[in-house]
Formats: C-alpha cells, structure tokens, sequence
C-alpha cells in the first residue's frame, strides 16, 4: 500500500501545482488509508508536507508576479492568529470521546467528518454556474474586513483538520475579490504554505515524526507539483475551477460515506 501512497503523493503535488489547492484534501486521505497513520499524527504530517510543497509552487507564480501580497496580509496574518490559537489553546482540550444525546463519538473521526462535509460544501461554490457565482460577489462588506474574517474561518479549519484551505481560499479570492483564477492560485498557494508550516510548528513535541514518510510523500509532491505547473501553463483557467470542484466533492462524499460506514461496523 506504501507504493499506491507515494504514487498519490504525486497527485497530491499536481493539485496544488495546477489548481492552487487540494493538496490537504489528498494528503491526509494519504496518510490515512494508505499508510495507516492515526488522524491527529496524519493531519499534523499533513501540514508540513502541503506546507512545504505549496512553499516551493508558489515561487514560480512570485515569478510570475501572480501572488497578492495584499491579500496575504490581510487572509493570511489572520489566519496565523487563528491556527496558533486552535492547535496550542482549543484542540488540546477536546477530549478522546465527545457524547452527544447519548451517543458516544471519537473526536478523531467527527473531525475526519468534518473534513469531508467542508470539501463537500466547498465544492458545491466551486462547481456552481456562473449566474450564482456573480450573485455571490455582491458583497456590501468592507473587502479587507472580509478577508480577515474569512481569514480567521480558514485558519480555525487548518489548525483542526489539517487543512491547507486552497478549497476555501480560491472560491474566496474568486467569488469575493474577482480575482482571476490564476493569480488566485498563486496567492492560494502562498497562504497555505504560511498557514501550514506555522501549523506544523505549533504541533512539534505533541506527535512522533517519521521523517522517512515525510520526506517520501514531500518529494514526490513536489514532483508532482513542477508537473502541475507545467499543465497549468497549458489549460484554460476558467476549466480549472469546475474540474477542482469535481475533484473535491469525490474525495469529501468518499471521506463520509467510508466514516459512517466504519462508525455503522463498530456498532
């Protein structure tokens, strides 16, 4: 199973390099089904590994000066706040076992669950025509104080689940700001890897780290991501958002319908 997973660490890297984002999506599935990592180590490797690798995308799009630095001061400084506060002060109080009307839940999987209800709402505004997506830019808000609000939202979920936010962070750029998809890829990219390493940083001493399966999945992402900037050159950006969008709900439905199946066997 270890070759499959690196195999998919691949593709783990070819989503970010194309589409800014989906990189925590296929990650953490990795680590959990492939290499049998338990949720809470697997979410903390996957921060380093997206972190990382989205690192190392977004200088060609620097390059390219397809990155707002704007945008990543006012979604991403936020975001920081909000990952740090979620993995040193809110996580480390949630017990092993939530009891809700009587029934008995992991945490690990409610927040495997909510991972996968989240990308499944997430691609529902990805894969949305454009008549709604112009309804939703409507936005009588101030802008900054939009992304800093969205910013905090996002880094919450990232210090959860794990996740790197670009399927949260590119519907934002897009649908609030009219930013084009490239450059919001780019930008995408940039905040998660600031968002995810800080991540990562603050989960230090509270996992074991196996470097040989860090350092395996990372190299094979950042293959896969100089393969992924190479094709985005190649598409048509306004195909890349419904095809994420796709690609982000078969992931989120298959992470909920296999948890409510395994929680339906252990009944």
């Amino acid at each position: 199973m270890e070759i499959l997973g690196y195999i998919a660490s691949l593709g783990i890297g070819i989503s970010l390099g194309l589409i800014g984002g989906g990189g925590s999506v296929l990650t953490l599935p990795v680590l959990l089904y492939l290499f049998y990592i338990e949720p809470r180590t697997a979410i903390a490797y996957s921060l380093l590994i997206v972190g990382f690798s989205s690192f190392i995308g977004s200088i060609s799009y620097f390059k390219k000066k397809l990155v707002n630095l704007g945008v990543i001061v006012w979604f991403g400084l936020p975001s920081v706040l909000a990952v740090f506060l979620t993995r040193k002060l809110l996580l480390p109080t949630f017990p092993d076992v939530f009891e809700l009307f009587g029934i008995q839940l992991k945490t690990d999987m409610i927040l495997i669950l909510a991972f996968g209800i989240i990308m499944i709402l997430a691609a529902n505004k990805m894969i949305q025509k454009e008549q709604l997506q112009k309804n939703i830019t409507k936005n009588t808000i101030n802008p900054n104080v939009s992304l800093i609000l969205l910013g905090l939202l996002v880094g919450l979920l990232t210090g959860l689940l794990g996740a790197g936010g670009g399927f949260l962070i590119i519907p934002v750029l897009v649908n609030f700001l009219n930013m084009d998809i490239k450059a919001a890829i780019g930008t995408s990219l940039a905040i998660i890897a600031i968002n995810s390493l800080f991540g990562f940083t603050f989960s230090i001493g509270s996992v074991h780290l196996d470097w040989a399966i860090i350092g395996g999945i990372t190299a094979a992402s950042l293959l896969g991501i100089v393969i992924g900037s190479y094709l985005s050159t190649k598409i048509d950006g306004k195909k890349l958002k419904p095809a994420f969008g796709y690609c982000i709900l078969v992931m989120g439905l298959f992470i909920v319908i296999k948890n409510i199946i395994q929680y339906k066997f252990l009944l």
